[in-house]
């Protein structure tokens, strides 16, 4: 049974548009600027982004993409690489230094953000390309691949997955496990979970950011929409969704595919909640219980790898695999 906390947490974030003066959901269409959008995200993060005393922010020394750390006061041994949210066209590693936060306090490890390249003006493959110069650095900086793992959340979490295929066929060595919240796998929105209204995200932001991401690209390209890849060979994955989101069957039909090639993969669908719901926490229970639960598999498996055998743990709304 759903706790109250989060009924009515839930419900205030569906109708947030009500404390912005609006009596109707936000729409996105071709008309709508970008700029302004991602210049809420940054306002919003400098409203509700204080980060604990234990933690703290440094610039890294990379340039290309620039990045920065995250850290707690004693860090382990092992790195995550943070691939931030926003659709491919906004957000940035300032915006969720709050989000990482709570992955560093719980696991202890530090993590790497790093600001990649938006669309429109950099469409695919520029994110992408970031993303493997930002790996190839921290694979630089630390000792082995068994010492990094993967998160990400929304379009971030798809662009993680994304990563992985490259980083498989390029012939580089893959990180010790990744971590993906509500990740954006299919950007031609092929899933049954595409006809709902999804609580928290704007009508026609899918229909607008795939397109401004993907261009004139082919949309079922796997480096576009990992849900079109060959899985075979990826490092144990902990794919995350929320049962009233959009793109719940962007998850659950990636961690089908992905059991069936033999990857080690969990899938966690939250009964009643919505897209990346475990960075609510502590706002209620059942956010705070899935962030535990993911931040738990990255200690897990990092530094070190797991040999265990493939298997697929759902929960909540999930599907069975066929």
């Amino acid at each position: 049974m759903r706790s109250l906390r989060s009924h009515f947490f839930l419900f205030l974030l569906k109708n947030r548009h009500w404390f912005n003066g609006r009596l109707h959901r936000e729409v996105i269409d071709f008309d709508t600027s970008i700029e302004a959008q991602r210049e809420g995200v940054e306002r919003g993060a400098e409203r509700f982004g204080k980060l604990p005393e234990s933690i703290q922010v440094r610039s890294a020394d990379v340039t290309d993409p620039a990045a920065e750390w995250i850290e707690p006061a004693e860090a382990t041994a092992g790195t995550i690489l943070y691939f931030h949210g926003g659709g491919y066209v906004m957000g940035s590693a300032r915006s969720h230094r709050a989000i990482v936060a709570k992955f560093v306090q719980r696991t202890g490890l530090r993590a790497l953000v790093f600001d990649y390249r938006l669309a429109p003006e950099h469409p695919f493959p520029a994110a992408l390309e970031d993303a493997l110069s930002a790996y190839k650095w921290l694979l630089s900086e630390e000792t082995s691949a068994e010492r990094i793992v993967f998160a990400g959340d929304s379009a971030g979490a798809g662009l993680v997955l994304a990563t992985l295929l490259a980083v498989r066929d390029r012939g580089l060595p893959l990180p010790a496990g990744a971590a993906a919240l509500s990740p954006w796998t299919d950007l031609v929105g092929t899933g049954d979970s595409y006809q709902m209204r999804d609580p928290l995200a704007p009508d026609g932001s899918f229909e607008v950011y795939s397109h401004y991401y993907a261009g004139d690209h082919d949309k079922t390209d796997p480096l576009v929409s990992p849900l079109y890849g060959e899985l075979s060979g990826l490092p144990p994955l902990f794919l995350s969704a929320g049962e009233r989101e959009v793109m719940r069957d962007d998850a659950v039909q990636f961690a089908d595919k992905a059991a069936t090639a033999g990857v080690d993969v969990t899938l966690r669908v939250g009964t009643g909640m919505v897209h990346c719901y475990p960075v609510l926490s502590p706002l209620f229970p059942e956010a705070t219980a899935a962030l535990d639960e993911i931040c738990e598999f990255l200690s897990r498996h990092c530094p070190r790898l797991s040999d265990g055998p493939a298997r697929l743990a759902i929960d909540g709304a999930g599907r069975e695999p066929r």
